[in-house]
């Protein structure tokens, strides 16, 4: 398995640092309230080649506990889809959908993770929820009253205008095996083979005790999921929870002109499941929980995937500075022009997570990788 030399990892290093930028970054997506248990995101930004505007899709959630089931909150309650005409300085909603409308053969009771992708000819969203369905009969007794089963679903038209999941969704991604029982988180990036888009996402066991990566070979035709745990949980912060949320192939600029193609992975972690109660002279760090994750940063070549190289491994790379520290869900656009435009849900002094955006020129690109 190929790794880079440390000079080059540095660079990767450096590169994430800059494009996560939790000073720089600008405020993008208020949530329903400024409190906690509200947030907006879990989604992607892509450029629309019909008329160069920016076009983003994410969640609104609001409070409420998946230990006791929907009855002690809204949660995932509304995806929406926002449209840039300034560049990404400023986004307006223009399309919205509640969890009635994305019914796919079952009530949905949560919204979660969604991913955005455009041509000239069709938009497509791949959207996670809970749906009302009850668990394998083996784990049957684990299921808490008011919870479901989280899946992938998709729904597409020739134009935003169009889209209308009670006309065209349909299932994508689901499972039944009580392991990976839960699959949600969608994010796309380019196909490793001609023909294929990369599809990742998050899995859960029927205890909800972790989180894995599983990755799926998208198609016109098919999803055809390789595996539901492709990137094994690190050994310190991230320990309960490794989740990629977006795959970023590296620009061939600077030092890596001429290496083989490779890839950045964003991924969210967490040392425990539940908030810990630390030892009074212990170190005082963020250790990333269910629902506030950290921020880490991996890398692979694109041959050897899914094989994956940590650049975060004892600590993590990505947190707020505010709140809980929580710093999740990174999406990267890359643009054609070279430059790179970053969002990702972060935690504020009120514990809320709105969405931020940071861009990178492809100047400032080539000189961090230089």
């Amino acid at each position: 398995m190929d790794k880079l030399p440390d000079t080059f990892a540095r660079k990767l290093t450096r590169l994430g640092s800059k494009l996560i930028d939790q000073q720089r970054g600008r405020l993008l997506v208020q949530p329903t309230e400024d409190a906690d248990g509200f947030w907006f995101g879990g989604g992607n930004c892509v450029r629309d080649p019909r008329d160069g505007s920016l076009l983003l899709i994410g969640r609104y959630r609001d409070a409420g506990d998946s230990r006791t089931g929907v009855s002690a909150g809204t949660r995932g309650r509304e995806l929406a889809l926002f449209r840039s005409t300034d560049d990404g300085h400023s986004f307006n909603k223009t399309r919205c959908w509640d969890k009635s409308d994305l019914y796919c053969g079952s009530t949905v009771l949560s919204i979660e993770g969604s991913a955005l992708k455009v041509n000239k000819r069709r938009i497509e969203i791949l959207v996670s929820t809970e749906k009302f369905r009850t668990y394998p009969r083996q784990v049957t007794g684990f299921q808490k009253p008011g919870t479901g089963l989280w899946s992938i679903d998709t729904f597409g038209a020739a134009n935003p205008d169009r889209l209308n999941p009670q006309e065209s969704i349909t299932p994508l991604l689901a499972s039944d095996d009580p392991a990976y029982l839960h699959l949600k988180d969608p994010n796309l990036s380019p196909g490793l083979h001609r023909g294929q888009s990369l599809l990742l996402y998050c899995a859960h066991p029927y205890s909800w005790s972790s989180s894995t990566s599983g990755s799926a070979a998208l198609t016109a035709q098919s999803c055809i999921s390789d595996s539901h745990d492709i990137f094994p949980r690190g050994p310190t912060w991230d320990v309960t929870a490794s989740r990629i949320t977006c795959r970023l192939p590296v620009p061939k600029v600077g030092a890596f002109a001429k290496l083989p193609s490779l890839s950045l992975y964003f991924y969210d972690g967490a040392e425990c499941l539940r908030q810990l109660d630390a030892h009074r002279k212990a170190v005082d760090r963020p250790r990333g929980y269910s629902c506030e994750e950290l921020g880490g940063l991996a890398y692979g070549f694109d041959r050897e995937f899914p094989a994956l190289h940590r650049l975060s491994r004892l600590e993590p790379l990505f947190v707020s500075p505010e709140g809980t520290g929580a710093s999740r869900y990174v999406s990267v656009l890359s643009e054609a022009d070279g430059g790179l435009f970053a969002t990702w849900e972060r935690s504020t002094p009120t514990r809320s997570q709105p969405l931020f955006g940071h861009r990178l020129t492809a100047a400032r690109v080539t000189s961090l990788l230089t």
